[in-house]
């Protein structure tokens, strides 16, 4: 997995058996701590929706969609159709897909603490621009402002958490990240619905309050341990035995330290990671770290959390019955998660992930069929299908989040070996936030153009993706981090690419010996 004089391979014996340790409180607190992260990120997809159905913050910005949505007879498929709406919500995505490439080499140089920082400090100066935005371009900036932050967060939380946990349990403590999104969409969705009833300001403290989450995020970071393994990359090999020993609740970690140490000297060799990882040993890591994410966004999650409120009043719900419902998808999302987190390392990342897609593929069928046949340009829903719709809608959301929507971080986060983790994270995240930005920007014109064919258009998507984890992604329940690669080697297909090179290395190595 190295390059140099490093043998390729890497870190390959398996010492996952001499492992000893427990779940301590120590590490519990910082992974916690650490996963607050992810409810910036879950905050501002929840916020977003709601702000931009709230009759006030849009006479003050985009004042043509509020005039288009007051026509009673426009197309209901098309009334928020506008692209400068849709730029306030995907500005954010895009300036994080920046800011994720900006944070790798931080990451990586000064450790994961530096980034989660960095984040929660961009995070803040974006709320509070946003929260007392006169214009349309202080609010841009501050949507800005909040990309960066995300960028970083999601950049350096996914690894904080996965090099902190330990092997057995990494899959659990790792969904914090997801868990704390899930929180946070569900804490913008009760804010949006109590701000909502407050005129004319509400929608200024939806906005300003996810200044909260990015001031614990910020003071976390400062409050936290750096992992063991970002300590030894680092050279601080004492101080980062003395973590792992504090985490893991006994000085018996001499295999796992080894394991460390034999990862952050091939690690060292690396100069340039983001090169490295276009070998071709790492093709498989590099595929999953492009599809794991593109595949996330492409279920069509974000159509549901990014505009719930604007979906649902397109669909004929009156405007506290649009946020009470997308309120209700939140609550469904954070509970799902659960479920995944009791069961991920029992049942594997395999049987979630397909399972998921089956119940998603269902849902959005049933909503297309139900669109289609009792939903069109001029008629609204009557009371039973729209309670229909919400239903599927939520068994939907709930299949998506003990599936794709923790396993598309965690899956892409613990593969990597140390050398390119931090440029395998910084890719997992571009690509999760070009989707993102992508379907933000777009997806009000679809609406307007597919109309119920929208739902169609995703599962078809999801039929695609649960093929390819059935065919492609090996198990990685319970298998340590630095011995990650031996899960390449055996897999029927990855095999062929990962021993083919390995034997093409070695018979260079003998012939420029000779």
């Amino acid at each position: 997995m190295g390059g140099g004089s490093i043998a390729p391979r890497g870190v390959t014996k398996e010492r996952a058996e001499e492992y000893k340790g427990r779940v301590t409180p120590y590490v519990i607190i910082a992974c916690i701590v650490a996963a607050i992260g992810g409810s910036l990120f879950g905050y501002d997809i929840g916020i977003s929706g709601g702000v931009t159905s709230m009759d006030e913050f849009l006479r003050r910005f985009f004042y043509s969609v509020y005039q288009k949505k007051r026509h009673v007879h426009e197309n209901n498929y098309c009334k928020y159709n506008n692209q400068v709406l849709a730029a306030f919500t995907s500005s954010l995505y895009l300036a994080g897909l920046v800011a994720s490439l900006v944070a790798s080499p931080i990451t990586r140089n000064h450790g994961r603490r530096a980034s989660i920082i960095c984040g929660g400090i961009s995070f803040f100066v974006g709320a509070i621009l946003n929260a007392s935005a006169i214009n349309l371009a202080m609010l841009l900036l501050g949507r800005i402002m909040l990309g960066v932050g995300i960028g970083f967060g999601n950049q350096a939380v996914p690894l904080y958490l996965s090099e902190m946990a330990p092997a057995h349990l990494r899959g659990c403590l790792n969904m914090m990240f997801q868990l704390a999104t899930t929180l946070g969409i569900f804490t913008a969705n009760m804010i949006n619905y109590g701000t909502s009833k407050l005129h004319p300001w509400g929608w200024r403290l939806s906005l300003g309050l996810a200044a909260a989450p990015a001031f614990l995020m910020t003071v976390g970071g400062l409050l936290l341990p750096e992992t063991p393994n970002s300590l030894i990359e680092q050279g601080n090999k004492i101080k980062g035995r003395r973590v792992l020993e504090k985490i893991r609740g006994t000085e018996n970690v001499d295999a796992e330290f080894e394991d460390m140490v034999d990862a952050s000297e091939l690690a060292r060799s690396i100069k340039h990671p983001f090169r490295n990882i276009l070998k071709r040993r790492n093709r498989p890591q590099l595929i999953m770290a492009i599809l794991m994410p593109t595949f996330q966004i492409l279920t069509g999650i974000n159509i549901i959390l990014f505009y719930a409120p604007v979906l649902f009043q397109s669909m004929g719900f009156k405007r506290t019955a649009s946020l009470y419902s997308s309120a209700l998808t939140g609550a469904v999302l954070a509970s799902s998660t659960l479920v995944s987190m009791a069961t991920v390392d029992r049942w594997g990342r395999r049987i979630l992930l397909i399972s998921g897609g089956i119940q998603m593929i269902t849902c959005q069928v049933i909503v297309a069929i139900i669109l289609g046949l009792k939903f069109g340009s001029d008629k609204e829903l009557t009371r039973g299908y729209s309670i229909v719709v919400v239903i599927f809608i939520c068994l939907f959301v709930a299949a998506f989040g003990w599936s794709w929507g923790p396993l598309g971080w965690t899956v892409p986060s613990e593969i990597f070996p140390l050398e390119t983790r931090s440029a395998g994270q910084s890719i997992t995240v571009t690509v999760n936030l070009f989707f993102t930005f992508a379907i933000a920007q777009s997806f009000l014109s679809l609406l307007c153009v597919m109309r119920f064919g929208i739902f169609l258009f995703f599962s078809g998507w999801i039929v695609v993706m649960t093929i390819f984890i059935y065919l492609f992604l090996p198990e990685t329940k319970g298998v340590p981090i630095e011995e990650m690669m031996q899960l390449w080697e055996k897999h029927w297909f990855w095999k062929k690419i990962v021993l083919d090179d390995q034997q093409a290395n070695n018979t260079n190595g003998r012939e420029s010996a000779i």
